[in-house]
């Protein structure tokens, strides 16, 4: 089995393998700089699980920008039937693309 890691960045959670390649809440860095997520909530080398309280110490993970995005468009839309009320908003995520470099 491949090594991989779970970790959180944008308030959610991702499992990662070397080589892969995920898009993340927008990240202040450049495209094709060399960014290190944290914090890491589990290690795995192939044979051994290791998982943190809540998160592990001294473990990073080393990520490329690719390129920053919008995610697809989602509506908001809202009614109230019989009174004439009606809003529609429509919303576009600012995204990340990473390459996974190193787990």
């Amino acid at each position: 089995m491949e090594p991989y890691a779970i970790i959180e960045t944008g308030g959610k959670q991702y499992r990662v393998q070397s080589g892969s390649k995920l898009n993340v809440e927008r990240l202040e860095a450049e495209a094709g700089a060399t960014v290190e997520i944290g914090p890491v909530l589990a290690v795995s080398d192939g044979t051994a699980l290791k998982v943190g309280e809540p998160t592990l110490d001294g473990v990073k993970i080393s990520c490329t920008v690719l390129e920053h995005l919008r995610g697809p468009k989602t509506i908001s839309f809202k009614k109230k039937r019989r009174k004439g009320y009606a809003r529609k908003k429509g919303h576009r995520q600012e995204l990340t693309a990473l390459k996974v470099e190193s787990v």
